[in-house]
């Protein structure tokens, strides 16, 4: 009678031990969050509407962090060209984004997402009176453009050729944020931005818009990366740009459809 009893209290003690086991597997499954970082290299232009977005996404994906650089196009194309460890590129034009595909580096075929156009920003209160593209030539006025190899430099040549124009600036900067915050601290008359960087800034700067802007409309391609250790993830992102929440974030920063 004693051993029974007794085996049937080991028989109790091992279920009992089981289930706990199990029950706090379980719990650990519950309370395990698997954390990944999703990289996304992209043009100074975008960082407003990509941050916003880049939030969105992460409330839509627990566990996940985006991650941004933010930088001049030709720039962001080089760091990757040399092994930076990027999962999706947004460019300001498609010539940078076509050196990547020259070498075979994007996992899929862009996409065209937005497009933007020039304008001309000077501070709020104007001081060189700067009302259309001809002024930036006038004698005295110090104009600040991005570099020819950025997206915005080249559209500033495109225009400048268009208008049978040469405008001499006093610096060539390397993203359009760069040439903005010449202009916001006083250290130019006038630059050449996008018209999505004007709106940005709001009082800070003043804008002026001018016709030949036309000559020169930059278009967006976006695409995954070829060695992305998140493709699946990059793949969402790049849905999240191209459908309807990405394109309205995109239209409230001022963004035209590609």
């Amino acid at each position: 009678m004693i051993l029974r009893k007794r085996a049937l209290l080991g028989t109790l003690v091992a279920a009992v031990a089981i289930a706990t086991a199990g029950c706090g597997s379980g719990n650990d499954d519950k309370t395990s969050t698997k954390s990944e970082t999703l990289t996304v290299y992209a043009a100074a232009s975008l960082t407003g509407a990509f941050t916003d977005l880049g939030a969105k996404f992460e409330a839509d994906h627990p566990g996940v962090k985006v991650t941004f650089s933010f930088g001049g196009s030709s720039d962001l194309v080089t760091q990757i060209q040399q092994g930076a460890p990027a999962d999706v590129f947004a460019s300001a034009d498609s010539k940078n984004m076509d050196k990547l595909t020259a070498e075979g580096l994007q996992g899929g075929t862009p996409a065209t997402f937005a497009s933007n156009t020039l304008e001309i920003v000077t501070p709020p209160d104007n001081p060189a009176a700067i009302d259309s593209l001809d002024d930036l030539t006038k004698k005295g006025v110090a104009v600040v453009l991005c570099a020819p190899e950025v997206p915005c430099g080249s559209a500033a040549q495109k225009i400048e050729q268009s208008a049978h124009l040469t405008i001499k600036p006093v610096s060539e900067e390397q993203s359009v944020k760069d040439v903005l915050a010449k202009v916001v601290a006083g250290e130019a008359d006038a630059g050449l931005v996008y018209v999505t960087d004007v709106k940005a800034a709001g009082a800070t700067v003043h804008g002026v818009t001018f016709a030949e802007a036309a000559s020169a409309v930059n278009t967006y391609p976006i695409a995954v990366l070829k060695d992305s250790d998140h493709a699946t993830l990059a793949k969402a992102f790049v849905a999240l740009v191209l459908g309807a929440v990405g394109q309205q974030v995109l239209a409230d920063a001022g963004f035209a459809k590609p």
